[in-house]
C-alpha cells in the first residue's frame, strides 16, 4: 500500500439523467498529503466524496482507494475514514455510547481506542453527555472521531467547519493539522478559501464538475503572476501613466495606492523611469503574491475581478 497512490481517480463521470454532477475528473492524492478539493457550492465536489467511499456508483470512470476499487468490496476501504456532510448520530445516546456502537459495528479493534480518539478531538469530559446536548462543532468533532476508531491511513473530510462559529473553526482546523501531522492523509473538500490556504499543501479546484487545477497550492498561486502595490506622489498621474505602459494591465484603485499587475520585471522599471519623468516620484513599489480567493475566482468564474474593476474605474474616470 506504501508504493500505490491512496486515491487515484480516472476519467470519474456522474450523471444523473440529463445533469452531469462530475464530469471526467482526473485526481490522485499522494500519501502524506493535506489535500484541497476545493470549488464552489453545487461543482460536485460531495458527489465525488460518495464515489470515493463507494456509496454511490459512477456512471463510467475508475476509482481506486490504495489501488482497489470500493465498489468491488467493502474490505476496499480497510484504513480509510471520513464522513460525507453533516455526521448523524443517535441524540438521545451519549457520545461514548455512539462510538461503541460504531466500534461495534465495524468491528476490528475500535472499542479499545475510544478513550483515546475522545481524547484526541477534546470530548473526553463531554463523552457521558447525550448527542442531543452538543453543540454543532462538538458533532463534528464527534465525526471525526468515529472515523478515527478505525484508525485510518486516510480521512477523508466533507465541509468539516461548515456551520461552525469561529472558535469552532480554529478548532477543527488545528485538530485537522494536528491528524496530518500524524501521518493521516487527509482529503479536505471546501469552499473556504482560508481553510486551504492555512492547511494544504496540494489542491484541486473544481468548476461546474471538472477539475479546472491540481497540484501544488504554491503552483496555483503563482499562475496568477504577481501584483504590484505602487505608491506616488501623485496617483492620478500615476494611473495615466500606468495605463500607457506596455505590460503593465489590471490597475485599480485603492486605499492605499494603485494595485497593477506586469508581464515582467522589465515592465515594471520601464514604469518607474516613465513616472520620474512625469514627475510621480515613486514613495513604495511592492511585489503581492495574487491570493488564493483571486486565483479561485479566475478558475471557477473564468474572469479576473481585479481586471472587471479597474476597467469599470476606468469608465467612471472618463466620464468624469
Amino acid at each position: 500500500m506504501a508504493d500505490v497512490p491512496p486515491i487515484e481517480i480516472r476519467g470519474l463521470v456522474k450523471r444523473y439523467g440529463e445533469i452531469t454532477a462530475v464530469d471526467d475528473v482526473d485526481l490522485t492524492v499522494n500519501a502524506g498529503d493535506v489535500f484541497g478539493y476545493l470549488g464552489p457550492n453545487g461543482a460536485g465536489k460531495t458527489t465525488s466524496l460518495r464515489m470515493m467511499l463507494g456509496l454511490i456508483r459512477p456512471t463510467s470512470g475508475s476509482v481506486r482507494i490504495f489501488g482497489r476499487d470500493p465498489q468491488l468490496s467493502v474490505s476496499a476501504l480497510d484504513g480509510v475514514a471520513g464522513f460525507v456532510e453533516a455526521p448523524s448520530f443517535y441524540p438521545y445516546m451519549s457520545g461514548r455510547a455512539n462510538l461503541e456502537l460504531c466500534a461495534a459495528l465495524d468491528g476490528g479493534d475500535g472499542a479499545g481506542r475510544i478513550d483515546q480518539v475522545l481524547e484526541t478531538v477534546d470530548l473526553r469530559d463531554r463523552a457521558k453527555d447525550k448527542v442531543k446536548g452538543y453543540s454543532h462543532g462538538m458533532r463534528q468533532r464527534l465525526g471525526i472521531a468515529s472515523a478515527l476508531l478505525r484508525n485510518p491511513q486516510l480521512l477523508l473530510l466533507d465541509e468539516p467547519t461548515t456551520g461552525l462559529d469561529p472558535a469552532g473553526m480554529r478548532d477543527m482546523r488545528e485538530l485537522v493539522r494536528d491528524l496530518a501531522e500524524r501521518g493521516i492523509t487527509v482529503l479536505l473538500s471546501s469552499h473556504l478559501m482560508g481553510e486551504v490556504e492555512e492547511l494544504c499543501n496540494r489542491v484541486a479546484v473544481i468548476r461546474s464538475g471538472r477539475v479546472a487545477y491540481e497540484g501544488l497550492l504554491e503552483d496555483l498561486r503563482s499562475r496568477a503572476g504577481i501584483r504590484y502595490r505602487l505608491r506616488t506622489q501623485d496617483d492620478a498621474i500615476a494611473r495615466r501613466v500606468s495605463r500607457g505602459q506596455t505590460g503593465i494591465s489590471a490597475i485599480e484603485n485603492a486605499a492605499d495606492g494603485l494595485h497593477f499587475k506586469a508581464e515582467t520585471e522589465d515592465a515594471v522599471g520601464a514604469l518607474s523611469v516613465a513616472l520620474a519623468e512625469a514627475g510621480a516620484a515613486i514613495l513604495e513599489l511592492t511585489p503581492q503574491q495574487a491570493s488564493l480567493e483571486e486565483v479561485f475566482f479566475q478558475l471557477t468564474e473564468g474572469t479576473d475581478r481585479s481586471s472587471e474593476m479597474a476597467a469599470a474605474a476606468d469608465e467612471v474616470e472618463a466620464a468624469a
